[in-house]
């Protein structure tokens, strides 16, 4: 579901524009607000979405899954660290999800990549990530679980 810009509520900031993987979240020049250059080109990963503090970016529904007269809204309320999605189906029937915001505040946590020591050659011709938790590999022959990796399953979102 490709997202579009109601012009009336945004107000030009550009925190769409520096969040969107696809790079397809541009400010008019004349008018100084955003809007999505390729729709068809859309990723639909909702940064712009979430990213939003106006909630002038909305979710434009396929045909199949919101058909004319439903629609899908988003509300990101900072204050009480959550998203929540709101979808209205063509019957009146209303649907709300509510979920944490997970994400770090802009700009706060920027990885010092220049003070990570270099990988040594055998890490580089190695098959797994740089960096991955040993907790994710299978390289030891098992398959890790939560026990395994001394982690703990809690209810909703661990900080």
């Amino acid at each position: 579901m490709p997202t579009f810009v109601y012009m009336t509520r945004c107000d030009g900031c550009g925190q769409c524009v520096d969040i969107c993987p696809s790079d397809i979240m541009h400010i008019d020049k004349t008018y100084r607000r955003a809007y999505n250059i390729e729709p068809d080109m859309c990723w639909e990963c909702y940064s712009c979405v979430k990213a939003c503090p106006h909630q002038a970016i909305d979710v434009r529904g396929y045909a199949d899954f919101a058909p004319l007269g439903s629609s899908v809204r988003v509300l990101r309320e900072e204050e009480k660290g959550t998203i929540a999605w709101k979808i209205k189906f063509r019957n009146g029937t209303e649907k709300n999800f509510l979920s944490p915001i997970t994400t770090k505040p802009w700009g706060k946590y920027i990885p010092q990549l220049a003070d990570a020591p270099a990988p040594s050659k055998e890490m580089r011709d190695s098959q797994l990530l740089y960096n991955e938790p040993k907790y994710i590999r299978l390289d030891d022959g098992d398959i890790n679980t939560f026990e395994t990796n001394g982690l703990k399953l809690v209810e909703g979102v661990a900080y």
